[in-house]
């Protein structure tokens, strides 16, 4: 008798049991463990050659040879540029905030106006050189326009979030008040001053968001 034939004349309890069993028996992908050490290396020098060579000129060979890691060492943790890029651009944008203590003023504005952290003009002309990088990648695939919302606008928006919550347990905002959106409102419209008008985002102009937009919006003047 064949194994097919043994197969069908199993019922349905023993072939799901069969199948969990081979399942189990089958390495997982996901479960492998890898070394993450050079994670960081690698994501700062895609970070240093997007800059510097911009999303078209730049490979992997690259990245490597910055990181002084092997190719396929890079390979084995993103299967593509694409990928390196917006898990470079989501660690630099997290590593911004994660600098910087959550706030707590007593007053929503001033939690927002003391996340607001200083950068020289090296650094402000280098993200501006990121961004860029990220148009020319958009460009090429515009399917990646949500993981890029992800990596660039959703981290700020989170804090953004925190913050509002904590003004409504106060009493400072209403909890009618759709943080959810409002949340959303200067990180987007930072992204775009950067990605689409190629400015630098000042300080200047977080605080006009702040004022003219978001604490408007929540009904506070």
């Amino acid at each position: 008798m064949t194994q097919l034939d043994t197969a069908s004349q199993l019922d349905p309890a023993q072939l799901d049991a069969a199948d969990q069993a081979g399942a189990a028996k089958a390495p997982s992908k996901l479960g492998r463990k890898r070394d993450l050490t050079r994670d960081p290396e690698i994501l700062a020098a895609a970070l240093d050659v997007l800059a510097e060579t911009g999303y078209d000129g730049m490979t992997i060979d690259m990245v490597a040879a910055r990181a002084k890691a092997g190719k396929a060492t890079v390979y084995r943790r993103w299967a593509s540029k694409a990928e390196l890029v917006i898990d470079a651009v989501a660690c630099m944008k997290q590593a911004d905030l994660d600098e910087t203590p959550l706030p707590d003023t007593g007053t929503l504005r001033g939690d927002m106006v003391a996340l607001i952290k200083p950068h020289n003009i090296e650094d402000a002309e280098k993200k501006l050189q990121i961004m860029a990088g990220l148009v020319s990648m958009l460009a090429k695939d515009p399917n990646l326009a949500d993981a890029v919302s992800a990596a660039i606008i959703e981290p700020r928006a989170s804090i953004n979030r925190r913050l509002m919550r904590r003004a409504i347990e106060r009493g400072e905002i209403s909890a009618d008040c759709d943080i959810e959106t409002i949340s959303l409102v200067s990180p987007s419209m930072a992204a775009y001053r950067v990605l689409i008008l190629r400015k630098p985002v000042t300080r200047s102009f977080l605080i006009s968001l702040i004022d003219g937009v978001v604490l408007p919006a929540l009904g506070l003047r």
